[in-house]
């Protein structure tokens, strides 16, 4: 009974220096023991509380990024195959050339034919001989007569000639240029032009029309 009086003084005791020694007026007061009562004795355990601390590592989450290849497409155009039908050329007709007329030394396609060697002309139609050989003087030197086949340009029945101081020049057809048949002298050479008689110069005059061919030998 004494012993357990003297536990509870000594417990008041300490109860009374931890509120001092804390400071605060906010401890809770000390259990009265009462007289007479028995009071066991209590050990006070602290418990330290354990902490625990969490580390939580967040990881960022791995983002993929998946590059799309668009599909490489390639169209192949064909160009159209253009076929050219070039035109088959036409056979080339050659005429035949026509034989001389007999006894002329031009061809059947002459109206007038005129032998300059010969001092000779004829008139043809047709492949025939009109009118002819009848005597003709042609161009003296430096007035030649060309050779060649030509055709009638035009006519004029009262020629005069103005290179010539107005030469007369009857029943004149011209068939190169200023080169034509008409009356003139038989023993002279003329300058170019094809001399022929008045009865002859008149046939020829009215034998022959524009576009007629005239052709002369050498």
């Amino acid at each position: 009974m004494k012993v357990n009086r003297l536990i509870a003084a000594a417990g008041l005791t300490a109860a009374a220096l931890l509120a001092t020694a804390c400071g605060t007026g906010d401890a809770a007061p000390a259990a009265q023991v009462q007289p007479g009562s028995v009071q066991s004795t209590t050990q006070a355990t602290t418990t330290t509380p354990t902490t625990t601390t969490t580390t939580t590592t967040t990881v960022a989450p791995t983002t993929t990024t998946t590059t799309t290849v668009a599909p490489t497409t390639t169209t192949t155009v064909k160009k159209p195959t253009t076929t050219t039908t070039k035109p088959k050329p036409k056979p080339t007709t050659t005429k035949p050339v026509p034989p001389p007329v007999a006894g002329v030394p031009c061809a059947a396609t002459a109206s007038a034919c005129i032998d300059l060697s010969a001092n000779q002309s004829w008139l043809l139609k047709d492949g025939k001989v009109v009118l002819g050989p009848v005597p003709i003087t042609h161009g003296r030197p430096g007035y030649r007569t060309p050779v060649g086949t030509f055709k009638v340009g035009w006519k004029d029945i009262d020629h005069k000639s103005r290179e010539f101081d107005n030469a007369p020049m009857p029943y004149s057809v011209f068939f190169n240029g200023g080169i034509a048949f008409h009356q003139g002298s038989l023993k002279v050479q003329s300058h170019g032009c094809i001399h022929l008689s008045a009865s002859a110069a008149k046939a020829y005059y009215n034998g022959l029309s524009v576009g007629d061919i005239v052709q002369v030998v050498a």
